[in-house]
């Protein structure tokens, strides 16, 4: 049920596969959830801005039922996104929300 979606500035992000895994991964250690319920979306190419310019930024939403820690994983994510993209951990936002077990779907059902 873990979820982090995460949309870049730039055309492409190298070693996609490496990412995706690299953030499912640590979203799993650091929710304490199986990693069979991780997902992890990336967006590349999305016109965005930060603090009026449009040099290289990043936007992620993390999402889960329970398990989140905004400080530490706002640090962990920001490491891990400048190390596998190169952006500028000021120039990178994150956004956390806990779901209520009734608001979350998954094969026909909710998770409350």
């Amino acid at each position: 049920m873990p979820l982090i979606n995460v949309s870049v500035s730039s055309p492409e992000v190298p070693n996609q596969e490496d990412f995706l895994k690299a953030l499912s991964l640590k979203l799993s250690k650091l929710t304490g959830k199986p990693e069979r319920y991780v997902m992890t979306v990336l967006q590349t190419n999305v016109p965005m801005t930060f603090g009026g310019s449009e040099g290289p930024c990043c936007y992620v939403e993390v999402k889960s039922i329970g398990g989140l820690e905004p400080k530490q994983m706002s640090n962990e994510f920001c490491q891990l996104i400048q190390m596998m993209t190169g952006i500028s951990g000021d120039r990178i936002y994150i956004s956390f929300e806990d779901i209520a077990p009734n608001l979350w779907g998954f094969n026909g059902q909710t998770f409350g």
